[in-house]
């Protein structure tokens, strides 16, 4: 049985048109070697429908881990899908992330013993997102930044990310101000690293909840390489209702202690015990 080079885990959470956008995108990747794990956030039938009709007709190895809907519990359900990979390297996602062509592949290619791959995506408003058709990922125009402006979208400096090859890919990567951090969206790590902080800390609601692995990950020694001028994605537009300030409060306490106490660990990821 050939190893398999990459897990990919997409979080998905009641986004079914989104996902299946998604799912298409990975169809086009130009490594082909590599697993689907749909870490799902307790999502209805709909988005069971999209998955198992993709897995019909595709090629791909795709695995659905799906729990109950209690509220958000994105990092719960993550650690259950790091348990289930198969792959020793891991390429985590969101089920509203597009992947250019060459995504798993420049994951792969820039992976390195160590260390972590931190990224991010070009954001689209809403009248893009919805205009985006199966052809259009196929073909990768929606990857093609005169293809985008033609659409209306707005130009700003961040259209680098979709234009930037070679040394000028280089040079962003090397001199922007972005912090490197773990961001869920598009990030990438060894998972003999991930088990060693103990995955994601289940305590983490919304608001920056991928970040704290990260910053564990930094205090055990595994630092971060910027990427986000190579692993391209881009973020299909939507809203935000389960946003609050009670969750950033709760979140921003916990990566405060994991700072203070420089924590490797956690005792509220993967495998649980007690912290007395």
């Amino acid at each position: 049985m050939i190893q398999l080079k990459a897990s990919i885990i997409i979080s998905t959470y009641n986004q079914p048109i989104w996902l299946q956008k998604v799912l298409w995108s990975y169809e086009r990747q130009s490594e082909k070697n590599f697993e689907i794990i749909i870490a799902d956030d307790g999502s209805n039938q709909e988005t069971k429908s999209i998955i198992d009709e993709f897995d019909k007709s595709s090629n791909l190895k795709i695995n659905h881990i799906w729990q109950e809907d209690k509220g958000f519990r994105k990092t719960k359900i993550l650690n259950k899908a790091i348990v289930v990979s198969d792959s020793d390297y891991l390429i985590f996602t969101d089920g509203d992330c597009l992947a250019r062509k060459d995504f798993v592949e420049k994951h792969l290619k820039l992976k390195r013993t160590g260390r972590f791959l931190s990224a991010g995506y070009f954001k689209l408003p809403l009248d893009v997102s919805e205009h985006i058709t199966k052809q259009d990922i196929y073909l990768q125009h929606c990857f093609d930044a005169n293809w985008l402006l033609g659409l209306g979208l707005k130009k700003t400096f961040k259209i680098n990310k979709l234009t930037s090859f070679g040394f000028k890919e280089w040079f962003l990567n090397t001199f922007t101000p972005t912090s490197i951090t773990w961001d869920g969206c598009n990030v990438s790590g060894w998972k003999a690293d991930v088990l060693k902080v103990n995955g994601f800390d289940e305590r983490m609601e919304y608001g920056g909840e991928d970040r704290e692995i990260g910053e564990r990950l930094s205090n055990l020694g595994i630092k971060g390489i910027q990427a986000r001028y190579s692993l391209i994605t881009l973020h299909l537009y939507h809203e935000r209702p389960y946003k609050n300030e009670v969750s950033f409060e709760k979140n921003r306490k916990i990566r405060a202690e994991t700072k203070r106490e420089k924590s490797i660990y956690t005792n509220y990821g993967i495998n649980k015990r007690s912290s007395g």
